[in-house]
């Protein structure tokens, strides 16, 4: 091992309201004091309770992907695992998200999109 993954960065055009989305879904702190990462217009972050770090920088203009359309492709996304999905999904619709595919009660994970269009998915653990 030569590195340790410290943060996961995500572009958006509105960093601090993302932030909070994500804080909707996981809980912890945006933008706790820490040495690794200046806040402010342009950037901010999300402490999880699991000590995973989300950050968020402004990106303009920012174009999100459009799942699943390979012409502006996801990039990456984020897998989230829940106990109840579709209490899990009820509550990031509320909180902001879109759905995107819920698979049609087949299949134990949905496909949702952030307030910026990033998708992630819920999986049922």
């Amino acid at each position: 091992m030569i590195a340790e993954l410290q943060c996961v960065v995500l572009d958006c055009s509105e960093p601090l309201e993302l932030a909070r989305f994500y804080r909707s879904l996981l809980g912890g702190t945006v933008n706790r004091e820490d040495r690794r990462w200046a806040v402010g217009e342009e950037w901010a972050t999300l402490h999880t309770p699991s000590g995973l770090v989300l950050a968020f920088q402004r990106v303009t203009p920012y174009e999100p992907p459009r799942w699943p359309d390979a012409s502006r492709p996801q990039q990456f996304h984020l897998d989230f695992g829940v106990p109840d999905l579709d209490q899990a999904q009820e509550q990031a619709l509320a909180s902001g998200a879109t759905l995107l595919d819920d698979g049609a009660g087949e299949r134990s994970w949905s496909v949702l999109a952030d307030p910026a269009g990033h998708p992630f998915c819920l999986v049922r653990h």
